[in-house]
């Protein structure tokens, strides 16, 4: 009877274990996700070029500042789909391929956590910074701008208690390993 438990105990194991499997769409949807980036991307910039008879420095700025943005956000989604991927799913094997990133296999769930909301925490600066150079061309929504800028102080405060969580928690291991 012990033996019968065992076997259903492995089997219902190696059955939750299996279930990582499930992310893998996650992370093919995502890369889905930086396509339509990517496709983004292309349009500002084409928008961008088309504005180069007329534009002002202040529209070159705008433009930069989205370009930066995008370029931030399809950076934060291939760092959730690297190292989500190798950390819930499986080790993606490059056989050693000379492009292959150094850190990857290296981030685990809080460097990634910290990663996101640094990258959240920089584009929502530049969203802020853009929405700022708006104003000084057109009328501004300053109820909408308070908002922004609230939001904008809501992540970095969220980031750094995230940073002295995850400083705390290292820092107790430390302790426990010395005791």
């Amino acid at each position: 009877m012990a033996a019968k438990k065992k076997t259903i105990s492995d089997r219902i194991e190696m059955g939750i274990f299996n279930s990582r499997w499930l992310m893998a769409p996650f992370y093919i949807g995502l890369t889905g996700a930086l396509v339509l980036l990517l496709i983004c991307f292309v349009q500002e910039l084409i928008h961008a070029f088309s504005m180069v008879p007329h534009i002002t420095a202040n529209d070159a700025l705008l433009a930069s500042l989205s370009l930066i943005d995008l370029s931030l956000a399809g950076n934060l989604v291939l760092i959730v789909i690297f190292s989500g991927y190798e950390n819930f799913v499986s080790k993606i094997d490059t056989k050693g391929h000379e492009d292959d990133f150094e850190w990857r296999g290296s981030v685990d769930f809080s460097t990634l956590k910290l990663k996101l909301v640094s990258s959240i925490v920089a584009i929502s600066g530049i969203y802020l910074l853009r929405v700022f150079m708006e104003a000084s061309s057109k009328p501004a929504d300053i109820e909408k701008m308070k908002w922004q800028a609230i939001i904008h102080v809501v992540f970095v405060a969220s980031g750094v208690m995230l940073a002295l969580m995850d400083r705390i928690a290292a820092d107790t291991k430390v302790k426990k390993k010395k005791a």
